[in-house]
């Protein structure tokens, strides 16, 4: 009926049941163990790890239900399946809630035993093909990672080089014409590399290795670190940008250099989007356990039906006023999944001609000091 190396354990208080299942699945080829309570029969599953745990509902001690829940904890991958006298819908529903993947109401015959048994395998077998499909797809990845970094963005990098000391005139003198040619030549491929850095940054964000470097963060000097850098472009189109202090803490848990990039994005966009004699402006308010960030600019602002789709990868909103934007189209995607990571969420709100505000809700850290 199956490989040998398949195991299971058979939980179960009566011993014509325990011997029973035994001789029947010992006799289709299955490793088999039996326990005649709870905790014995949890210590067979810490130490076989088996495939199937066969558990009754109603023994002396620890009940089925707790023994399943345990099982999922002492051993993820081996599937539970009940086998009792007690049958009833409320506890099929309550065995399922906590893990049990099947339900076989005693008493059984040896065929349907063998059913529900195949049932766990063919579970078994999809979830491994699933795991295993999920590994190579992140082996893909990282090999992608890898070939994106070093073969195509360091050539760009060494070509958009050559392009600088040409343009710079150490290669001797060039008319108009071939420096205008090799000038666009140049802003295409600085356009390629801010695409392939952006496409990198969007792939390496994992929440897992975020959570692992998460500390306390004062998000009131991120955006005061942000708006110093931002503050010579803002100036040279003529933009006002204006932190409020919080009237509160503004600290939150979270990884600082990812947080620094999220909004540094959205104050890009607030600043590259705006109009002349514009503003952008930060300010911080408290709701329940958050801190909502709201950047508020006078920009162009954005169409309503383009909001649903605006953190989507490569999307770029056709702006009106000659503002149509020549970024990678990720920079927003970016900071979505940066904030997801911390738990968070970010809430538009935008008025064409008149602006826009982007609202980045995040978990308060509630022992921080500011």
């Amino acid at each position: 009926m199956q490989e040998k190396n398949h195991s299971v354990v058979v939980i179960d208080d009566e011993e014509s049941m325990r011997d029973s299942c035994r001789m029947i699945l010992e006799k289709d080829g299955f490793l088999t163990e039996t326990a005649e309570d709870g905790k014995k029969g949890l210590e067979k599953v810490k130490e076989m790890n088996p495939d199937i745990a066969l558990v009754d509902l109603k023994m002396p001690g620890i009940g089925g239900l707790d023994v399943i829940e345990k099982i999922k904890e002492i051993s993820p991958d081996t599937v539970p399946i009940v086998i009792t006298g007690y049958a009833t819908v409320e506890s099929a529903v309550e065995a399922m809630k906590k893990g049990a993947y099947d339900f076989l109401p005693k008493p059984f015959t040896p065929e349907q035993l063998r059913v529900i048994i195949k049932r766990g395998l063919e579970k078994i077998k999809l979830f491994r093909e699933a795991e295993s499909l999920r590994k190579e797809k992140k082996l893909i990845e990282e090999n992608f990672i890898t070939m994106v970094s070093h073969q195509l963005r360091s050539p760009l990098v060494a070509i958009a080089q050559y392009f600088e000391v040409m343009l710079s005139g150490y290669v001797g003198e060039m008319s108009k014409e071939h420096k205008d040619m090799l000038s666009k030549a140049r802003n295409r491929v600085e356009s390629l590399l801010e695409l392939i850095n952006d496409w990198l940054d969007a792939a390496r964000i994992d929440k897992g290795q975020l959570v692992e470097k998460f500390k306390p963060v004062s998000l009131h000097n991120i955006l005061k670190k942000q708006i110093e850098f931002l503050q010579p472009i803002a100036e040279k189109n003529k933009i006002n940008l204006e932190i409020e202090p919080p009237t509160g803490k503004s600290t939150i848990r979270g990884d600082k250099e990812t947080l620094e990039q999220a909004f540094a994005n959205l104050l890009n966009n607030a600043v590259k989007y705006n109009k002349p004699n514009g503003s952008v402006t930060i300010s911080f308010r408290e709701k329940d356990d958050c801190i909502i960030t709201d950047i508020k600019d006078t920009g162009v602002g954005i169409d309503k039906k383009h909001i649903p789709q605006l953190f989507n990868q490569f999307f770029r909103v056709n702006r009106s006023e000659g503002k149509q934007g020549k970024g990678s189209g990720l920079g927003l995607s970016i900071s979505k999944k940066i904030i997801d990571a911390h738990s968070g969420r970010i809430d538009v709100s935008s008025t064409l001609g008149k602006g826009s505000t982007f609202s980045v809700t995040l978990p308060k850290h509630k022992k921080a000091t500011d």
